[in-house]
């Protein structure tokens, strides 16, 4: 029970220390319209947008802990990186963005796909920097 109560911590925690961060960089570098640690109120609950994606970040930080278990120790932090980067990049473009109502438009995808990509990246690399501070 404890090593989950870790995991989701840990993601939720990297969703804050690192991909709320890389995202304010981006912003500032022009790439992102929107800024990081938003309190803006999503839907249903009115929750701050900040808080939904700790929590959402705690959830897939168990998947991750969960994933990296039967993938093995070798190369874990390029898993990491690449497990956010990818799984969790697919999931928002794919299921996310429509549910909330984001059009579509294929030219944007590259795009939207690299800089999400970054961004859920830092994440699984912040994810496992916190699961090592935790001793996990």
């Amino acid at each position: 029970m404890r090593h989950w109560l870790l995991a989701f911590t840990a993601g939720f925690l990297a969703v804050l220390c690192f991909h709320q961060v890389a995202l304010g960089l981006l912003h500032a570098a022009g790439i992102v319209p929107f800024a990081p640690f938003s309190l803006a109120a999503t839907a249903p609950l009115g929750v701050p947008a900040v808080l939904s994606a700790c929590f959402w970040g705690g959830l897939w930080g168990l998947v991750l802990v969960w994933v990296l278990a039967r993938l093995g120790n070798q190369l874990v932090w390029l898993k990491a990186a690449l497990f956010g980067g990818v799984a969790l990049t697919v999931v928002a473009l794919l299921v996310v963005f429509p549910l909330k109502g984001y059009g579509f438009d294929p030219a944007q995808l590259p795009a939207r796909f690299i800089i999400g990509f970054i961004l859920n990246a830092f994440w699984g690399v912040g994810t496992l920097v916190f699961l090592r501070c935790f001793g996990r």
